[in-house]
């Protein structure tokens, strides 16, 4: 293999993120999960970078819905993570890797309360490395980020291969040294780029 590690994101590489899908578990009409959506989703990136805190959030995403949207929006911030689907194929993967002793590791943009969900995730158990963003108060595609990942496992980015759903965030991998792919869901693709 051309690479000595494998470095994961979590949202749409190893579970599927579709924010309207999730949405729709929590509310009953197409009216409401748009709504809903343009409030929730209005401020995410701030949640990633730990820059806004979860619990304010949702008093603030209260506030600005109606009061009948009050349970659904309670709702959702509980229990979002449950309908993140796993991607059978990455997981797969993951497992190949793992069998070959190469050492897996996430790089993922995420709130607090995922990172603390995500703990029970028995595929992020078999990881020699977690890194989730809003604990660093950043977000990729943020070079300190990748720094960090790099720092705290002594990783050195020429033997990194990084697998990410989002353009710019490969791209900035590369910008420190660190190969890549977008990832569109075809893990053959993967494993060519990767001679595995």
């Amino acid at each position: 293999m051309k690479y000595k590690n494998i470095i994961f994101d979590f949202g749409n590489v190893i579970g599927k993120f579709d924010g309207k899908y999730i949405m729709q578990q929590f509310c009953r009409s197409e009216e409401d999960c748009s709504l809903l959506c343009s409030v929730i989703y209005k401020k995410w990136g701030e949640l990633d970078k730990g820059t806004l805190d979860y619990d304010e959030y949702i008093e603030e995403c209260l506030t600005a819905l109606p009061e009948r949207l009050a349970d659904p929006t309670r709702a959702f911030f509980k229990d979002w993570p449950r309908y993140i689907t796993p991607k059978e194929e990455t997981l797969r993967f993951i497992d190949e890797l793992v069998e070959r002793n190469v050492p897996v590791y996430l790089l993922s943009n995420a709130p607090d309360y995922f990172a603390e969900w995500a703990k029970q995730y028995e595929v992020l158990k078999k990881f020699s490395g977690v890194v989730f963003s809003a604990p660093l108060k950043t977000a990729k595609p943020d070079p300190a980020m990748y720094q960090y990942l790099f720092r705290t496992y002594s990783l050195k980015p020429e033997e990194c291969f990084f697998i990410d759903d989002l353009e710019r965030n490969i791209e900035a991998g590369k910008s420190l040294g660190m190969d890549g792919i977008i990832f569109t869901g075809d893990i053959d693709e993967v494993k060519k780029a990767v001679e595995f």
